[in-house]
């Protein structure tokens, strides 16, 4: 039982049927691409929320109160700059 003659792959789509099978397994890579980059920069924003969340609780206060402070001494004093 011989495997018979070697078929060429190449040969059995035409140029034109290749060229679309080509640029349909292009657009999927590309989809496919796209879609992971997005659902990692999901992944990062739902990592991240809960740290910016949790400093800017611990922070944000403080810093506006001495702002707050800050600007009202200035303003206090007559000052413009």
């Amino acid at each position: 039982m011989g495997a018979g003659p070697a078929v060429d792959m190449a040969s059995l789509l035409s140029d034109q049927a290749s060229s679309v099978v080509t640029n349909a397994f292009g657009h999927l890579a590309n989809t496919v691409l796209s879609n992971n980059a997005r659902t990692l920069e999901d992944l990062v924003k739902e990592m991240l929320k809960p740290m910016l969340k949790a400093w800017l609780d611990d922070n944000l206060p403080t810093m506006v109160e001495r702002l707050v402070r800050t600007e009202i001494e200035r303003v206090a004093r007559g000052g413009r700059n």
